[in-house]
């Protein structure tokens, strides 16, 4: 049986002490908090940047390393890459968050910092100061009905079906049906997260704690179990995807990750005058164009990777 690794224990010692020298202000203590989160912010700010930021891109100048879109020196800086990184560094490192690191399962502050950056909360919770908590809907769900937004909206919310139907004008069975497809179709595209709202729940164990708030607090634990090999993949996928060409990265976020309909992406395509095809307009690029150009985007994508 293996014997735990007593040198784990000072190490982590270390760790609590330093965070709580950082929730408290220490200068010093503050500072190298910030070096170790710093990674994880230069990382997200560049994914979550790139992943909204439609036409800024061709009207500001960007502040990511590397820079998206124009290099035009006549245009103002963009604000959303220097706001983001002072939002998520807050988030991260405030001194509520600093005070609930334990250390759990032998993690590092930078294995407790690494989970939350990577979980669901923390990107649904970008989102929300994004967009000044206005709550994205998905363009697969606006299609099933005029009132679909609005309910949706109010699922996330918690709104009951009777004050739903009362508010649209709407009979109950006819709510209901449009929250069943609305939950099935989350469901086929596993997206059903959608409709929970964001929250910060507390990593404080106490006897008043209920099983349902222990299995929501596992999204930010911080376990650190992620094999080597995985991390060497996001890394691979991270280094390949930087590689591509803006409109290649555009047209697979838009299509595979935020799973756009196509007509909309073509949409998109018009109105930042992007062309994915030499020698043909964005207003001339049809369905069949561009699902040949995200093929051969993930083609080279998966060569990439394998360099």
């Amino acid at each position: 049986m293996n014997k735990p690794n007593t040198a784990v224990k000072p190490i982590i010692e270390d760790q609590l002490t330093l965070a709580k020298s950082a929730a408290s202000g220490e200068k010093t203590a503050r500072q190298e908090v910030n070096r170790i989160t710093q990674p994880l912010i230069d990382y997200q700010t560049n994914r979550y940047c790139k992943r909204f930021c439609s036409e800024n891109q061709y009207l500001y100048r960007c502040t990511l390393k590397p820079p998206l879109g124009s290099l035009r020196k006549d245009v103002a800086w963009c604000e959303w890459g220097n706001a983001s990184y002072a939002w998520m560094l807050n988030d991260l490192s405030n001194e509520k968050r600093l005070l609930k690191y334990q250390g759990i399962n032998g993690a590092s502050l930078f294995d407790y910092f690494y989970q939350i950056a990577n979980s669901l909360p923390f990107y649904e919770r970008w989102k929300d100061w994004r967009f000044g908590r206005r709550v994205h809907v998905p363009t697969y769900i606006k299609v099933i009905s005029p009132d679909a937004s609005k309910v949706f909206l109010g699922l996330r919310s918690g709104e009951n079906i009777s004050m739903l139907a009362q508010k649209l004008n709407r009979s109950m069975i006819e709510i209901e049906d449009l929250v069943q497809n609305i939950i099935c179709l989350l469901t086929e595209k596993k997206r059903l997260h959608l409709l929970n709202p964001p929250s910060t729940v507390s990593m404080t164990e106490s006897s008043s704690d209920t099983e349902d708030d222990l299995q929501s607090r596992q999204l930010e634990l911080a376990s650190y179990d992620e094999s080597i090999e995985s991390q060497e993949d996001k890394q691979r996928l991270k280094l390949a995807w930087s590689r591509l060409e803006p409109a290649e990265q555009f047209v697979l976020e838009s299509l595979l990750i935020e799973e756009q309909d196509a007509e909309d992406v073509l949409a998109a395509l018009i109105k930042l005058k992007i062309s994915i095809k030499k020698g043909v307009s964005p207003e001339e690029t049809n369905r069949q164009q561009l699902y040949y150009f995200r093929r051969k985007s993930l083609e080279r994508l998966t060569v990439y990777m394998n360099d």
